[in-house]
């Protein structure tokens, strides 16, 4: 059972995480970090523009000048942050992604080191943390290989529509009933809107919404599983 949950927990963080990073195409990365006295010190700030990159980002320092797409608003990139969290004996940093807002999209795991040479333990410190982005399914990034293993289930009828379900609210979600009317799935929010905790019977997975159709995703022999679904709300 305590395996179960932490595979649903599991799930659910990164394919809500996914889903709030996904509209995101652009990556702003200062040219300076706050716990550092110069601008890209160590070339911090330049290693943290490349692994952002190698993750599928199209990334500008903050101090570019940047294309029209970019620039018109603020709001169609992610920011990006690295923060000092060591002490006298270890070197510690993590990567934080904000949006527009403030809000907090993301905070890796810490990287650590306990080098004595600074430029060495920081560089450590920060590819490690950013081997949280290797768990993570990131649409239309260029690491492709980081995306699981899904089999695809559509509830096609006649090979053109998909299953449609109506949405009744309940305490913190919705249940979706189809024209029967049966209840089909409950689910719960979240604090992203296109992400719910769901429940199909036994089965325990996440729903989310990718290009206006909802999918019910699980785990299923070790595999994520993904039926395909509209909902009206």
């Amino acid at each position: 059972m305590k395996k179960a949950l932490f595979l649903l927990l599991f799930l659910a963080s990164s394919l809500c995480f996914s889903q709030s990073v996904n509209i995101y195409k652009y990556a702003i990365v200062p040219s300076k970090f706050e716990f550092l006295k110069d601008k890209d010190q160590y070339r911090l700030n330049t290693l943290t523009k490349m692994l952002m990159e190698k993750y599928g980002f199209i990334t500008y320092f903050d101090t570019d000048i940047l294309p029209l797409e970019v620039a018109e608003t603020n709001c169609n990139k992610v920011f990006v942050d690295v923060q000092s969290i060591g002490n006298l004996f270890s070197t510690k940093l993590r990567v934080v992604l904000k949006d527009c807002k403030n809000i907090v999209l993301f905070t890796s795991a810490e990287g650590k080191s306990k080098e004595k040479e600074y430029p060495v333990a920081y560089n450590q410190s920060l590819r490690e943390a950013f081997t949280s982005f290797d768990k993570l399914t990131l649409k239309d990034k260029k690491e492709e290989n980081l995306k699981p293993e899904v089999v695809v289930y559509t509830n096609e009828i006649k090979r053109t529509n998909y299953l449609t379900l109506f949405a009744q609210p309940i305490e913190n979600g919705f249940q979706l009933i189809d024209s029967t009317p049966k209840v089909i799935l409950k689910i719960y929010t979240t604090s992203n809107p296109s992400c719910f905790i769901a429940f199909k019977d036994n089965i325990q997975g996440v729903l989310v919404n990718k290009e206006n159709y909802w999918y019910f995703e699980y785990y299923s022999n070790s595999k994520v599983v993904s039926e395909k679904m509209v909902i009206k709300f």
